[in-house]
């Protein structure tokens, strides 16, 4: 729906390997139902050595299933509308990737290479490396089909971006949250009781006084971010607190405790 209902008709691409597709399939006569296997093909074939056969199997079925309903399915032009295109479009492209890689595959071969790339290399992340890959390929677009849809283009991918971290993390993408307060054990137990959540705790020293205090540190979602700060500003208005999102989490106790 994001490429055939809305980008396709309005010459923008996505960002990765699916635009690198988009874009060849504008400058050639072959399709995009046969571009997009065609470029993540050799993706799949490192991920397979990388990853496994079952996330190489999956991946190359969620490939083949787009490029089957470009091919065979009839979707409306939306609108041509060329910034509810953008946005809509990256929303819906956004929403497709994000179910694949809930489902442990993958339809864009981008992260594959940028996730081999980092391993070898101590100099580049992976976000560094799909941001590179897609400022060459979105120069090449400006050269391609004009600097305005290029532009577009970006908008597009930036929408697609939001849109797939929402649909992987959710409401449950996690925030850490660490408290310095006098007090602390009340905050603790009120944390622990009112949201069910781990507390951990550990010690510090002021950098002014050197006097010791305990540091609270605890892993919570978005949604309760909120309430956290209400308990802390409730029991000590001029508590320190610190918060930041998490790229990842695993192990320890990150789910609700049941607390009797």
């Amino acid at each position: 729906m994001g490429l055939k209902g809305f980008l396709l008709s309005s010459n923008f691409i996505d960002g990765g390997v699916t635009g690198v597709s988009m874009l060849l399939s504008k400058t050639t006569a072959m399709p995009l139902s046969v571009w997009l296997p065609l470029i993540n093909a050799p993706f799949i074939a490192i991920g397979y050595r990388q990853m496994g056969a079952a996330f190489a199997i999956r991946s190359a079925a969620g490939i083949a299933g787009l490029s089957g309903a470009l091919a065979g399915i009839q979707f409306p032009d939306v609108t041509p509308d060329r910034v509810l295109t953008a946005v809509f479009g990256g929303f819906f492209i956004g929403a497709g990737i994000g179910l694949a890689v809930r489902g442990g595959a993958v339809l864009d071969g981008t992260e594959i290479a940028a996730l081999v790339v980092s391993k070898r290399s101590h100099l580049f992340r992976v976000g560094d490396v799909i941001l590179v890959f897609n400022i060459v390929l979105f120069l090449a677009a400006m050269s391609a089909l004009g600097v305005e849809p290029a532009l577009y283009s970006i908008l597009t991918y930036v929408t697609a971006a939001r849109t797939l971290d929402f649909v992987i993390y959710g409401l449950e993408e996690f925030t850490a949250i660490t408290i310095v307060s006098a007090q602390n054990p009340a905050i603790r137990d009120r944390i622990m009781r009112e949201l069910g959540r781990g507390v951990t705790v550990y010690k510090g020293y002021g950098g002014l006084s050197g006097a010791e205090q305990d540091i609270l540190y605890c892993v919570v979602t978005r949604l309760e971010i909120g309430k956290v700060k209400t308990i802390v500003a409730a029991l000590d208005a001029s508590a320190f607190v610190v918060s930041h999102p998490l790229a990842d989490v695993s192990g320890g106790t990150v789910k609700r405790a049941a607390l009797h």
